[in-house]
C-alpha cells in the first residue's frame, strides 16, 4: 500500500492525498458494531464536494460546528480550498450563536442555515498548495473579562503546531496503521491540532469518533488494533477500574492530555488502569502549545516543545514564551502563569495562574464573568466565586453571595435550593452547563482576615469541612510541606470540644492523610498509626504546616504538623487496614 509522506505540510496534505495516499486509510467510521476504514481517495472527493458548496457562497468567513471530526476536516479542507475562512464556534449556546451568526457569510454543519456538500462535484477538481500565510481560521476563546475572545490562526502557525508535535512524540509511535480515539471536540484547538491536523500531517488515522464515556472508549479500543488517546483530565480522572479494559494497554501506544492540568492522582489512576502514564501538553488557544510532561517520568516539571522559548519576567516571576506557533514568531508573549524555571533553560515548574480565568472540564470559565452576572440580580449584593479542588470529587466552581434585604427575603421564603436554582437560571446562557456553580453559601459579609481582606482561604473554608485549602510549600516525589490556616468558621472546630474550639485529633490525622494522597499520587487506605503523638491543640487562628514525607519501602507517611507555637502532631502512617 502506497504510503504517504510523514510530517508533510498542512498546505500540502491535498496534494500529497492525490499524488501518494489515495489508497491508505485516513480515518474510521466507527459504529457500535463496525467500523470501516475511509481511504484518502475518498476523503478527497468529500473535499471537492464542499470545496464546491463554499465556493458558490459570497463573503469569507463560514460559521463551522461539527460533531463528526472526518466530515469536519474534508469540510474544514474544502473551505481552505475555496479560499474561505472558517470560523470554529465552540458551543451552539444560544448566547454564542446570536451573537456570531449575523456577520458569517455562510455556516456548515450543525449551525442554523447550514449549507450542505454538493454531492455531485467534479471528481477531477485540482486542488493546489495551499498560502500558508493567507490560509487562516478562526476560534474563540475567554478573554481576561470572560468574553469570548476571537483567535486568527494562519496556517503557518498550525503547521509550526503540528511538526513540533512530530518531532516530540512522532518517533515514539512507531509504524504502521495508527488510529486517533478522542473524548474531546475538536472545534478546540487541541482537539483540532491533535485529532485532526496532526493525523492528516502524519499518516495516521484521524479520531472520527468521539467517546463521551468510559464505555464508549472501552469499545473503540477493542475495534483498534494500535491507537494514540486523544483524552482529558475530566476522562481521564475517572476511568473505571472495574471496566473489562483486557488488553487495551497493549493496543495503546500513548495517551495525550490537554486543556486543563492533570492532577497527579489522576496520572497514577491512568498508568495502573491503562499502562500508560499520560503525556500532558500545556498551552493556550493564543499561544498554541508550550511545554509537555510525562509524571512517571519529570513529575511537576513541563519540557518546552521543539521550536518554543520560554523564559521568566523578570519583575513578575510569569512566564514568557517565543514560537512560531505565535502571531509574530520574534516577539515575546507574556502569559498568565506564573512559573520556576529551571536551570537548563527549557523547562519550569507551573505556580499558578494570575488572572481569574479558571478550567473546568476543559471549559475556560471567567469568575469575574459569574460575579458580575450574578451581581446584576436585586437579590445579590456581592459574589465572590472560588475554584474547589478536592481528591474526591470533579473540580467545580462554588459561589459565595451577600444577599440583599430581597434575596434573604427569597430565601426565607423559597429556600436556598429553589434561590440555587434560580441564580443558576440567571447564568444558564452564560456558560456551559459543567461550569455553572455547583454550591452556594450565602452570608450577610465576606469573611475577612485580620487585615480586613476577602482571601481565597476565607472563601474556601466556607465550603470545607474537614480542612482549609493548602498552600503547598513544596512538592517532590518523596517530600512536601503545606500551609494550613485554621480559621474560625472551620466546621471541623464545631462539636468536638464545646467549651474549646480546637481541631481534634482524627482531624489532623485526615489533613495528613489527605495531603499525602495529593503530594505522592498515593490511592491505597492508610488505616494504621505508629508513634502518634499529640504535642498541643491546634486553635482557630493559627497557621500550621504539614511535613510530609513517603517512605516507599515500607509503604508508610511520616507527617509533622507544626506552627509558630511550635509542634502540634507528628507520627507515621501506614498502608493496610
Amino acid at each position: 500500500m502506497t504510503q504517504l509522506k510523514q510530517g508533510v505540510a498542512l498546505a500540502d496534505v491535498a496534494v500529497a492525498m492525490a499524488e501518494q495516499g489515495a489508497q491508505r486509510p485516513v480515518a474510521m467510521r466507527v459504529t457500535p458494531s463496525d467500523a470501516q476504514a475511509v481511504a484518502g481517495g475518498e476523503w478527497l472527493q468529500m473535499v471537492r464536494c464542499w470545496y464546491a458548496a463554499f465556493a458558490e457562497l459570497p463573503g469569507q468567513e463560514i460559521g463551522f460546528y461539527f460533531d463528526d471530526a472526518l466530515e469536519f476536516s474534508a469540510a474544514l479542507w474544502g473551505a481552505w480550498h475555496a479560499g474561505k475562512t472558517p470560523v470554529l464556534l465552540s458551543d451552539l449556546q444560544p448566547a454564542t450563536t446570536d451573537a456570531l451568526l449575523p456577520s458569517l457569510a455562510g455556516t456548515a454543519g450543525l449551525l442554523p442555515g447550514a449549507v450542505a456538500s454538493v454531492a455531485d462535484a467534479a471528481g477531477d477538481t485540482p486542488l493546489l498548495a495551499l498560502d500558508r500565510h493567507a490560509t487562516r481560521l478562526v476560534l474563540f476563546t475567554s478573554g481576561s473579562t470572560g468574553k469570548p475572545e476571537r483567535i486568527v490562526k494562519q496556517l503557518a502557525q498550525l503547521d509550526a503546531e503540528v511538526q513540533a508535535l512530530e518531532a516530540a512524540f512522532g518517533a515514539a509511535q512507531g509504524g504502521g496503521p495508527l488510529q486517533v480515539l478522542a473524548t474531546v471536540s475538536h472545534q478546540h484547538i487541541y482537539g483540532l491540532l491533535f485529532r485532526v491536523l496532526w493525523p492528516l500531517s502524519a499518516g495516521r488515522m484521524l479520531g472520527s469518533a468521539f467517546a463521551r464515556y468510559p464505555e464508549d472508549l472501552l469499545a473503540q479500543f477493542r475495534q483498534a488494533p494500535a491507537c494514540l488517546l486523544v483524552s482529558s483530565p475530566a476522562m481521564l480522572g475517572r476511568l473505571p477500574q472495574q471496566l473489562p479494559w483486557g488488553d487495551a494497554p497493549s493496543r495503546l501506544r500513548a495517551i495525550f492530555s490537554s486543556g486543563g492540568p492533570l492532577a497527579a492522582e489522576a496520572s497514577a489512576h491512568c498508568l495502573a488502569v491503562l499502562g500508560h502514564s499520560p503525556t500532558e501538553v500545556f498551552g493556550s488557544s493564543e499561544t498554541g502549545g508550550i511545554a509537555w510532561r510525562r509524571r512517571a517520568d519529570s513529575g511537576e516539571v513541563w519540557q518546552a516543545l521543539p521550536g518554543v522559548a520560554v523564559a521568566l519576567d523578570a519583575d513578575s516571576g510569569v512566564l514568557k514564551v517565543r514560537s512560531p506557533h505565535l502571531p509574530d514568531p520574534a516577539v515575546w508573549w507574556q502569559t498568565a502563569d506564573r512559573a520556576k524555571a529551571s536551570s537548563d533553560g527549557t523547562s519550569f515548574v507551573l505556580r499558578g495562574r494570575v488572572d481569574r480565568i479558571v478550567k473546568i472540564a476543559e471549559k475556560r470559565i471567567s469568575l469575574t464573568a459569574l460575579e458580575l452576572a450574578l451581581q446584576a440580580s436585586d437579590w445579590v449584593h456581592a459574589a465572590r466565586a472560588v475554584l474547589i479542588e478536592r481528591s474526591d470529587l470533579p473540580t467545580r466552581v462554588g459561589m459565595v453571595l451577600a444577599l440583599t434585604e430581597a434575596g434573604w427575603q427569597q430565601l426565607l421564603t423559597h429556600g436556598r435550593q429553589a434561590l440555587a436554582q434560580a441564580l443558576r437560571a440567571l447564568l444558564a446562557d452564560r456558560v456551559e452547563r459543567v461550569a455553572l456553580p455547583r454550591s452556594w453559601r450565602y452570608v450577610e459579609r465576606m469573611p475577612m482576615n485580620a487585615q480586613s481582606k476577602v482571601t481565597q482561604q476565607s472563601l474556601l473554608a466556607l465550603f470545607d469541612p474537614m480542612m482549609p485549602a493548602p498552600q503547598w510549600i513544596r512538592r517532590s516525589a518523596t517530600e512536601a510541606c503545606a500551609r494550613l490556616q485554621v480559621l474560625a468558621g472551620l466546621r471541623v472546630l464545631d462539636g468536638h470540644f464545646p467549651q474549646a474550639l480546637l481541631v481534634p485529633g482524627v482531624a489532623q490525622l485526615h489533613w495528613a492523610v489527605t495531603l499525602a494522597q495529593q503530594a505522592f499520587a498515593l490511592t491505597a487506605a492508610y488505616g494504621r498509626g505508629e508513634v502518634i503523638k499529640f504535642q498541643q491543640p491546634i486553635l482557630p487562628g493559627d497557621t500550621v504546616e504539614v511535613e510530609l514525607q513517603w517512605l516507599a519501602a515500607k509503604g508508610a507517611v511520616q507527617f509533622a504538623i507544626r506552627s509558630a507555637r511550635g509542634m502540634h502532631a507528628s507520627g507515621r502512617l501506614l498502608q493496610g487496614v
